[in-house]
C-alpha cells in the first residue's frame, strides 16, 4: 500500500502544474536571514547578549509566525516585524567597519541644511525617540513632498510609510533594557557609534535623484 501511494505521489509531480505549485510551496517559506556581522562585532556599543536574542528569538518569532500566517492564509502583523527588524540589521555596522562615521557628502550635506547640524540632528532626533510610551521606533525619513529630511516615530512594529526610511532605531525594550536598562537616552547615545551612515547615504541617493 505505501509503495503504491509513493509511486503515485512521484508520477504526480510529473506534472508540470503540480512540480510549480510545490516549488511555489518551498519558496513561500521564511527564514531567518544571517547578520550582516557577528553578534559581538558592535560591542561596547550594543552588547553580544542582547544582539544574540534579538536576532535568534525576537526576529526568529516573526519568521515563524509569518510562516504559520502564511500558511493558514491569514492576515499577520509579523510581516511588519520582519520588515522593520531586517531594516535595522543593515541600519548598523560595527565602528571598526565604518560604523557611527558620517563623511562629507550628500547626507551630511541634507542633515546639515535640515537640522542645522550633526549634533543638533542627534539631539532632536533622541529626544524625540526617547519620549515614545512603550515600544515603537524612532526614523529619519526623507519627505518626498518637501524633499527635506524628517524625524518621526511609529508605534510597535509599525514600519515608517509617510516618508521613505533612511534611518531607523529600534526603541524596544529587547534591543536595549538588558545592557541600558530603562536609561533610553544612554542607549540612544550609543547607538550613533554604529549606525551604517554609508547604508543611510546610499538610500538617500536612492530616493532623492
Amino acid at each position: 500500500m505505501a509503495t503504491g501511494m509513493l509511486y503515485l505521489a512521484r508520477r504526480s509531480f510529473r506534472s508540470p502544474l503540480a512540480r510549480s505549485l510545490f516549488a511555489s510551496a518551498v519558496v513561500s517559506l521564511h527564514t531567518l536571514p544571517d547578520l550582516p556581522y557577528a553578534y559581538n562585532a558592535l560591542e561596547p556599543y550594543i552588547s553580544e547578549e542582547i544582539m544574540t536574542l534579538h536576532h535568534k528569538k525576537h526576529h526568529q518569532t516573526y519568521v515563524t509566525g509569518l510562516n504559520a500566517a502564511e500558511e493558514a492564509r491569514s492576515p499577520t502583523m509579523q510581516c511588519k516585524g520582519i520588515s522593520t527588524t531586517h531594516f535595522f540589521w543593515r541600519n548598523l555596522a560595527p565602528a571598526s567597519e565604518g560604523g557611527g562615521k558620517l563623511e562629507n557628502g550628500p547626507l551630511k550635506s541634507a542633515i546639515e541644511r535640515d537640522f542645522g547640524s550633526v549634533d543638533e540632528f542627534k539631539k532632536s532626533f533622541n529626544a524625540k525617540t526617547a519620549g515614545i510610551q512603550g515600544s515603537g521606533w524612532g526614523w529619519l525619513g526623507y519627505n518626498s513632498t518637501t524633499n527635506k529630511l524628517e524625524i518621526v516615530t511609529t508605534a510597535n512594529q509599525d514600519p515608517l510609510i509617510t516618508h521613505t526610511p533612511i534611518i531607523g532605531i529600534d526603541i524596544w525594550e529587547h534591543a536595549f533594557y538588558l545592557q541600558y536598562k530603562n536609561a533610553k537616552p544612554d542607549y540612544l547615545n550609543a547607538i550613533w557609534n554604529v549606525v551604517n551612515f554609508k547604508e543611510a547615504e546610499r538610500r538617500l541617493e536612492a530616493v532623492a535623484k
